[in-house]
């Protein structure tokens, strides 16, 4: 089966949530897989809403649309039906992505990957990482994520300060294989829910 996504991130440093939607496409089944972010920075302003929402769909076409909202310590239902109630005229499925505190926080899961993506895969220091369940209690977890790199790339205070964080954290992903750790936060086990009916509906339409 192949599904193809967009991403309509809320920041410019949401495609780190790419590998994590189609690590968990592939454990529903998912054999091809396309994905796309939206890069806004190429998109015209628009008179309204609803406007940009339409040139999304018409630009980056798809059979499904990830939209992500950092819950930043309100409500996760909030943000949710913020997203239910964007003014969208099309019909092409929606998914809220929508963590606890901020999409940081799901990087925070594998010092080895954080230590690869600082360029010190062998470091030993101590990255002072919180355990998996308290990921989502965690005030910052960007501040913690960048603190965490910076120690694990072993340089210098000279050094330290020329290290590229934001470059740095895009890569995180990319190293780790398996997310399955995220399954015990509530944030990630409804957005697992969410993508397992999805898919479920769609091979239920095409075969």
């Amino acid at each position: 089966m192949r599904v193809s996504y967009t991403l309509v991130p809320d920041g410019t440093s949401d495609a780190v949530l790419l590998p994590i939607l189609t690590w968990v496409l592939r454990q529903q089944g998912v054999q091809t897989i396309q994905e796309q972010s939206v890069d806004f920075s190429r998109l015209p302003k628009f008179p309204n809403q609803s406007a940009r929402l339409d040139a999304i769909i018409d630009l980056y076409p798809c059979d499904v649309l990830f939209v992500h909202r950092d819950a930043e310590a309100q409500d996760p239902s909030l943000r949710r039906t913020e997203i239910e109630r964007m003014d969208w005229r099309s019909a092409t499925p929606r998914i809220p992505v929508v963590p606890i505190r901020m999409t940081e926080a799901w990087l925070l899961l594998d010092d080895s990957a954080i230590r690869q993506a600082a360029g010190n895969p062998c470091g030993a220091v101590d990255l002072k990482l919180p355990s998996i369940k308290k990921l989502e209690t965690i005030p910052d977890p960007k501040k913690l994520l960048h603190e965490a790199l910076v120690l694990a790339s072993g340089l210098n205070a000279r050094r330290k300060s020329a290290l590229q964080v934001h470059r740095r954290v895009r890569l995180i992903p990319h190293h780790i294989a398996d997310f399955s750790k995220l399954s015990g936060l509530a944030a990630f086990q409804l957005m697992q829910k969410d993508i397992a009916s999805f898919v479920e509906r769609f091979r239920t339409a095409i075969f």
